[in-house]
């Protein structure tokens, strides 16, 4: 598959809520841990989201229509307070690809690639902190294929995490691609 191009944008709680709900209660989406929720539910979360200066989502799109959802975090505030040491310049990151009745090979790891190309464009961000549920297999491989080196397994309230990091250094051997 040729790269593919994405562009990023502030998600909007309220116009985007429809859309992410479909998104994050399909049984592909297990994973965000939202398949119960309803569309208040997302629209809430997002909200919370939203209004956070540690948390931020966005929506990748391609050819100008929503593509898949990013968020980013910071690890000294959000998701990983007392679990690891965070470093300066670390960023946690989340990212779902939505459902779809015509997958496109390799289209998930063009995403991947682009979220972590666009947090490494921030010259502040040194290093990408990612917490996937342990038995989130798919996702390790993806995490791996971007350059992601797992540390060891961390409790989190909702699941045991798979706590992996990825430099800049390490995403640029991985992909070739450079931020």
């Amino acid at each position: 598959m040729s790269r593919t191009t994405f562009t990023f944008r502030p998600l909007d709680p309220l116009k985007d809520a429809e859309l992410l709900h479909a998104w994050v209660t399909h049984p592909k989406a297990a994973f965000w841990m939202m398949q119960d929720a309803t569309l208040e539910d997302v629209e809430r979360a997002y909200m919370e989201i939203a209004a956070d200066e540690h948390h931020h989502a966005l929506l990748g799109l391609k050819d100008g229509e929503p593509a898949f959802l990013m968020e980013k975090y910071d690890p000294a505030h959000r998701e990983l307070v007392g679990l690891y040491e965070p470093q300066p310049g670390d960023v946690g990151m989340h990212f779902l690809t939505p459902p779809t009745d015509t997958p496109v090979h390799g289209f998930t790891r063009s995403v991947i690639t682009a979220v972590m190309a666009h947090l490494f464009e921030d010259p502040a961000t040194r290093r990408v902190v990612v917490e996937p549920d342990v038995r989130n297999k798919a996702v390790h491989a993806l995490n791996a294929a971007v350059g992601f080196v797992p540390e060891r397994e961390i409790e989190k309230p909702e699941k045991t995490a798979l706590l992996s990091f990825c430099t800049r250094e390490q995403f640029l051997a991985a992909t070739g691609v450079s931020a």
